[in-house]
């Protein structure tokens, strides 16, 4: 019902609605090449512009949606919170420098994660959990079979995160194709990622550019996604 309400009070997409990402885009291109070529003093900057050039391509896609009742704000609110969380998660390290940088990290984007099952599950669902989401269960279970031996005091946290980054990720295969795909991108980065903290020595160097490459065409996706369910465009 969320969603249909959200629909009847926007206009079509404009024409121009995908304009907005072409920084995000070039964004995301520079800081891939250079982490894949391992030159940190391009990546660390260009990794902090990532989230709020998404932002302006969000606001860009939504304007028209912002201005009239408050029903139409909250989906662009929860939308927008969910990148400025994972962008202080992008920075924990520049942001907070005297505090230890993995549970902030898991503290941001915990809280990224339920801004975006709370905005997927209300305003752009499109269908039922298909059985195939079953899966993320599973995925679960085992990257703590894996993980845990190398956890140590973060288990728990690992494991909560864990929860709400699958519950993205099964919130989004009850969206449109594209959004499901960008919660498919968003769990593999992590897992990745989790990969490259956790179990170091067993990761190859290309996984490097990988988990950016996954990260920023999971978010792209599940942004631009959303932003077509808002306008009705199939």
């Amino acid at each position: 019902m969320a969603t249909a309400t959200v629909r009847n009070q926007t206009a079509a997409l404009p024409r121009s609605w995908w304009w907005g990402f072409l920084p995000f885009a070039a964004a995301s291109a520079v800081h891939i090449g250079a982490r894949a070529a391992e030159a940190t003093d391009i990546a660390e900057p260009t990794k902090l512009t990532l989230m709020p050039l998404l932002a302006v391509a969000v606001l860009w896609g939504a304007r028209g949606l912002l201005r009239g009742p408050s029903g139409r704000k909250l989906p662009a609110a929860l939308l927008l919170a969910a990148l400025f969380f994972s962008w202080i998660g992008d920075g924990a390290a520049a942001f907070f420098p005297s505090a230890p940088e993995l549970p902030v990290m898991l503290g941001s984007f915990g809280i990224a994660h339920i801004c975006y099952i709370w905005l997927l599950a209300r305003y752009a669902q499109a269908g039922p959990l298909p059985r195939w989401a079953l899966v993320f269960g599973l995925w679960w279970v085992l990257m703590l079979l894996v993980l845990w031996p190398a956890l140590g005091g973060l288990a728990f946290a690992v494991a909560a995160y864990g929860i709400v980054l699958a519950g993205t990720a099964a919130t989004a295969a009850r969206c449109r194709p594209m959004v499901a795909a960008g919660g498919l991108l968003f769990l593999a980065s992590d897992t990745v990622l989790a990969g490259r903290i956790f179990l170091p020595g067993q990761m190859p160097d290309w996984t490097n550019p990988l988990v950016m490459l996954t990260y920023c065409a999971g978010q792209g996706l599940i942004a631009a996604g959303v932003l077509r369910t808002w306008r009705g465009v199939r």
